[in-house]
């Protein structure tokens, strides 16, 4: 069975490489990847790390690497076929019969006898003044009427450049099969089409340089022009028609006649995510015309649900930080100004899919909005959506535009550090989250309060069970309500300015135990490498015994844990007094965030401890690689 490359990238998307491989390997978190023993090897200490971002696999033990489908195909002993059999039933995603799929991507060609004639001077590409009455008039209609007076098609019979040989040809009615043609081959002749046509449109011209966009810029994006006329396609791939309706570019009207559905538009193409032209976007020049903006209707090859204006660019300069922003102008203005990690939904509201899609290329998302009503309002469902995908890691901010601004303008009014300083200081999910309540609710009676903390339950029962960001939102709201008054420590300023004593990354780490228990995953693995007379230590192996009797009350657990390390309660009340650790951390992320860089420091620590004595050659190079893949980790966090 021959399965083509996007069936299995859509595969891969859908399968959770972490899920599929802990129902065969106990695996546990640590930091960014997921770690246990690997099963192509015997070891004790584990060395097999699974990367949920990258869906990707290694043990650094006996190097055995890859992603999901290798993974079953190696555990099982099974051949490639057998294996997407049982991905494509767990994804719901249908494998193509044989050449089905094939099929599903061509259409017939068909041959038309031509008729050469002079051609007229070349078609340039160049974006230069064109030649007077170039452009026709625009036509608010964007659908033909049922009858005409005069008929359109017969009145404007333009001839147009074959953009394949340059050809310039009449229609002959002998026609015969030909070939099959493919709608991918179809599409970039379409692209290469449209962008001939932008120099001979002075309108189109004027529109792109209005927004700032340089000739670089335009030629990088590939933006074009469609033709104000109602047969242009037709025209121009007389051979294609079959293709051109199969990817919506060519509508039937009630009475029979086919038009075009991209006409007197700037054409913004559309690529997935290896690069391949899958669809257009068209914005209107006459803003009399409605909608202003018509996209590709859904094909066989452009799917709206499942791709993001702008990540193949984004992926090509090698964007870090992402940003979801509205429109595609928004997108081509910010990366032609250094915002490389900008993408748009195609018209559509954001869903799972395009958050899932961000989130594997960083764990830390923006999403952009407006300041108004309806902006507020697009925030709260994508709140809603984003959710469920919060698993421990991931961070969403949401950068609210100034009023009258969107992205382009605020970059092109404001400037690109001013821009960046907006952005860098976007609230983070959770002040996002009380801001919004509390400006609903008045949060200074016990009435308002009960409100809001109803409306978060409903909200937190949206994220993912397993992880600590639940936990650590309530008792982030309950604080800003004034909930926990009498657990904020007195601090003193004398104390908290004094540098004579230096505070050891154990002590922040044992101070963020006791007031965050449900923070112990992230600290977890040090049992094996810590030294066992450390006071950390013993409070890692007390955490570790009544973890699962934990109340699910932060204060309540604060003392149950305080109340099981008794036996060391003159420290921990020294460490707690002299850390300050409730006041140095106002958010639950940053509590998060706080957490795993303690543990990834401490674990480099306490590695380098045991290498300076090993017990055996073996432990010596087992303690070598873990060192390695801890000084990645911790190299990806400083570069984030």
């Amino acid at each position: 069975m021959a399965i083509p490359q996007h069936t299995i990238d859509q595969i891969l998307d859908r399968t959770d490489i972490v899920e599929l491989i802990g129902q065969r390997v106990k695996l546990k978190k640590t930091g960014r990847t997921y770690s246990g023993c690997c099963p192509f090897h015997q070891e004790k200490t584990p060395s097999f790390h699974v990367y949920r971002d990258k869906q990707y696999y290694h043990c650094f033990g006996c190097q055995a690497n890859g992603n999901a489908i290798r993974f079953l195909m190696d555990i099982d002993q099974r051949n490639f076929v057998e294996v997407m059999k049982e991905l494509s039933s767990q994804t719901g995603i249908e494998l193509p019969q044989e050449q089905h799929d094939n099929k599903r991507l061509s259409y017939t060609r068909e041959k038309v006898v031509a008729k050469t004639t002079p051609a007229p001077s070349p078609v340039s590409t160049t974006l230069t003044e064109p030649t007077a009455n170039t452009d026709q008039a625009s036509a608010p209609i964007e659908t033909p009427p049922l009858d005409f007076a005069i008929d359109p098609f017969e009145q404007f019979q333009p001839q147009y450049a074959d953009p394949e040989h340059d050809v310039f040809f009449d229609i002959s009615p002998e026609q015969h099969v030909e070939a099959d043609g493919n709608l991918y081959d179809l599409l970039e002749n379409i692209a290469n089409f449209y962008q001939q046509q932008l120099p001979l449109s002075k309108s189109a011209q004027r529109y792109f340089k209005k927004r700032g966009l340089s000739n670089e810029t335009i030629q990088y994006w590939r933006l074009g022009y469609a033709p104000d006329d109602w047969q242009h396609l037709q025209h121009a791939f007389p051979q294609d028609i079959q293709g051109l309706k199969l990817l919506g570019l060519i509508r039937t009207s009630d009475n029979g006649r086919d038009f075009d559905l991209l006409r007197d538009r700037v054409i913004f193409p559309i690529r997935d995510s290896k690069g391949r032209v899958v669809g257009f976007g068209g914005r209107a020049l006459n803003d009399e015309i409605k909608p202003k903006y018509i996209n590709s209707p859904d094909s066989e090859v452009f799917h709206k649900n499942r791709l993001l204006y702008g990540l193949y660019e984004g992926r090509k300069q090698k964007a870090h930080d992402w940003l979801m922003v509205e429109g595609y102008m928004d997108v081509i203005a910010l990366q032609q100004s250094g915002v490389y990690g900008a993408v748009a939904t195609l018209g559509t509201a954001s869903n799972e899919e395009h958050l899932n899609i961000l989130f594997k290329q960083n764990n830390q998302l923006t999403i952009a909005f407006d300041g108004d009503a309806a902006g507020q309002k697009a925030a709260r469902r994508t709140l809603e959506i984003a959710l469920p995908l919060l698993s421990d890691g991931r961070e969403l901010k949401f950068f609210v535009l100034p009023d009258q601004h969107d992205p382009d303008s605020l970059m092109r009014q404001e400037g690109f550090e001013t821009f960046n300083r907006l952005w860098q200081q976007s609230p983070l999910l959770s002040d996002f989250i009380f801001a919004l309540l509390s400006q609903q609710h008045q949060i200074t009676t016990p009435e308002g309060k009960s409100q809001v903390m109803a409306e978060l339950n409903q909200l937190t029962e949206l994220l993912p069970k397993h992880g600590s960001y639940r936990y650590l939102l309530k008792q982030f709201f309950k604080e800003k309500l004034g909930f926990n008054k009498k657990w904020q420590p007195q601090v003193s300023l004398d104390a908290s300015l004094s540098f004579n004593i230096r505070t050891k990354d154990e002590d922040f780490a044992t101070a963020i135990l006791i007031h965050y228990p449900y923070l112990y995953s992230h600290f977890e693995t040090l049992r094996a490498i810590i030294q066992p007379d450390q006071l950390l230590a013993q409070v890692l192996t007390t955490i570790d015994r009544v973890f699962e009797q934990l109340p699910d009350d932060q204060e309540q657990a604060s003392y149950f844990i305080l109340g099981a390390c008794s036996a060391y309660h003159y420290e921990l009340n020294e460490i707690l007094q002299r850390t300050h650790i409730h006041m140095l951390i106002q958010a639950p992320e940053m509590a998060d965030q706080q957490a795993k860089e303690y543990a990834l420091a401490l674990q480099e620590k306490y590695l380098k401890l045991k290498l300076k004595s090993p017990s055996s050659l073996r432990e010596s190079r087992h303690l070598r690689q873990q060192l390695n893949e801890l000084t990645k980790q911790i190299s990806l966090k400083l570069i984030q």
